[in-house]
């Protein structure tokens, strides 16, 4: 439910804070005071449009904000958790940002978000009845959620939407396969060529790092064997110059010392003298098994541009070679696969259409029920709300097969006759604004028990109507208070009366602009604002008196 609304710098209003409480929440006031003011703020928060001339005069932005708990809203907390913007304490704040530029930004627990994300977890939060543009009533998706909450058959709507939705997959792809056989044969065709080209080459794993490094040792054969031999020469040559002559020269004079003080150099240069003996027998074995081989070097090279052409063509390094050869086996076995998936998936579609209309027909059957009790309740409610002679119609018209829709096998529309022998005609079309009030009324106070919206909120729903009939107006609206939050705008005594909360909206002046201010009432004030509604500004005694009667019976 709607538990707190902030509004600062929106149209009349400077700045309020109101804390709502459930039950039945009453706003009255002057005509021209403000009152939708609120209603309209509120809907700025649910994702309704907006624009620059919303924001109060002299000021910047105008900036919304809208507490709900929803600890007992299931649907809400899900569309949270799913977008990873739930909070530990059940709470969601919705709030809107408007320029006077006319940019708007919306956030979700403090998440930039966008305006139809707001929308979407709007619908779940709060539900506005007015003339206005943003009255679920008047769109058909509205009419089939109620219907399929009434009949107790949300689950089969979801099981149909989803058999629709792998329907329309399968179908897309088995269109796909049918229209592309041609593409699909040529590619075929490519990547078998592709294939035979790797196989071919037969790269071995990091042949071509091996290769390299062979490359550069034939490249090099010349220089490399001087330099070998000139390294024996030094260390091992006909002379006695040698390194090795020198370094044993030096072992045997030291050695001959005796002296403890070389100790440690002696043993580094033995250990040099060994080295350089070992140096020398590798330096004679390479040099003796190396060879210059110019026509091997030809074909490291030739075998090194091969493998260089082929990765250059499929521009990939040719370590990416293997991996390729992968990605082309796995497609070219999914296209020489092509017909027998054709076929499993023709299989799949008439399996799936079966089942499709054997839910829908379910679904249907329950809807059919439903509609029927639907329309006799909505129908004497109606009548109840002075609207005598008016008939509330559920038209369930049947769609094509051609095309499986994920609403099931007919549209959901709500149609009212407001006269005796009136066609029924689309809400929209032949209901005013207070008329579409009581429908919803009416349609609520129905469907109350299965309901998914917590919070409800009934723009001046008494238009119109008076006496008995706005007694009854107030009765209802009570009692739904019951199952779910509701915010009423009214001009009716006998509907304030019945308020479990009373918001009075005030015109205010400087002289020079006017603001309006919201006071939440105690009892003594709510008994003065009956008294106002049901006499006007000049309250006499018996008004009051008659204020309090009529309080303290409702509140009874």
């Amino acid at each position: 439910m709607l538990s707190h609304l902030t509004i600062n710098n929106f149209a009349l209003v400077d700045h309020l804070e109101l804390d709502l409480s459930g039950g039945m929440t009453v706003v009255s006031g002057e005509t021209g005071a403000g009152k939708s003011i609120m209603l309209d703020a509120l809907a700025l928060t649910l994702g309704n449009r907006a624009d620059a001339a919303s924001i109060g005069l002299h000021r910047d932005k105008t900036e919304i904000f809208a507490s709900f708990d929803i600890s007992q809203n299931a649907e809400a907390n899900q569309w949270l958790k799913d977008h990873d913007l739930a909070t530990e304490d059940c709470e969601c704040i919705l709030r809107r940002v408007i320029t006077k530029e006319g940019r708007s930004r919306a956030f979700i627990n403090g998440a930039p978000c966008t305006l139809a994300d707001l929308k979407t977890l709007g619908d779940t939060l709060a539900d506005i009845h007015s003339q206005h543009e943003h009255q679920s009533l008047l769109k058909r998706d509205t009419h089939r959620k109620l219907l399929d909450e009434f009949a107790g058959a949300l689950e089969l709507s979801v099981n149909v939407a989803a058999i629709q939705h792998d329907f329309e997959v399968t179908r897309l792809r088995l269109e796909e396969i049918v229209s592309s056989t041609e593409e699909q044969t040529a590619r075929a065709q490519l990547l078998s060529y592709q294939m035979e080209e790797i196989e071919q080459l037969g790269m071995s794993e990091d042949e071509d790092q091996q290769l390299e490094a062979e490359q550069k040792k034939l490249s090099n054969g010349e220089n490399i064997l001087s330099a070998c031999q000139a390294a024996l020469e030094l260390c091992d040559g006909d002379d006695h110059r040698s390194a090795v002559e020198r370094v044993g020269t030096s072992v045997t004079q030291l050695t001959a010392l005796n002296e403890p003080d070389l100790a440690s150099m002696l043993e580094m240069l033995t250990s040099a003298k060994i080295q350089l003996e070992e140096a020398v027998a590798d330096l004679q074995r390479f040099s003796a098994d190396f060879e210059i081989n110019p026509g091997r070097l030809k074909e490291v090279e030739e075998r090194l541009s091969a493998i260089y052409d082929l990765c250059r063509k499929h521009r990939i390094k040719p370590t990416e070679l293997a991996d390729l050869s992968t990605s082309i086996q796995t497609e070219l076995e999914s296209l020489q696969n092509i017909d027998s998936e054709a076929a499993e998936l023709e299989s799949k579609l008439e399996a799936l259409k079966k089942e499709y209309l054997k839910v829908a027909g379910q679904l249907s059957s329950k809807r059919k029920k439903a509609a029927k009790t639907i329309e006799s309740a909505v129908t004497k409610q109606l009548a109840s709300l002075g609207m005598t002679g008016a008939k509330f119609v559920v038209s369930l018209n049947p769609v094509s097969l051609d095309k499986l829709v994920a609403n099931g096998l007919e549209e959901i529309e709500f149609l009212i006759s407001t006269n005796p022998g009136q066609t029924p005609r689309a809400l929209n079309k032949i209901a005013s604004g207070g008329e579409l009030s009581r429908i919803s009324l009416a349609i609520q106070v129905t469907t109350a028990d299965t309901s998914r919206v917590p919070s409800l909120v009934f723009d001046e729903v008494d238009v119109g109507i008076g006496g008995g009939v706005a007694e009854v107006v107030g009765t209802l609206l009570r009692n739904l208070g019951q199952k779910a939050q509701i915010i009423c705008v009214t001009h009716l005594a006998q509907v304030a009366a019945q308020g479990h909360q009373h918001l009075t909206v005030e015109k205010a002046t400087n002289g020079k602009l006017a603001t309006s201010v919201v006071k939440q009432l105690d009892d003594h004030g709510r008994v003065k604002e009956i008294a106002r509604m049901l006499g006007g500004l000049d309250m006499t005694e018996h008004s009051i008196a008659h204020a309090e009667e009529m309080y303290l019976s409702a509140q009874a």
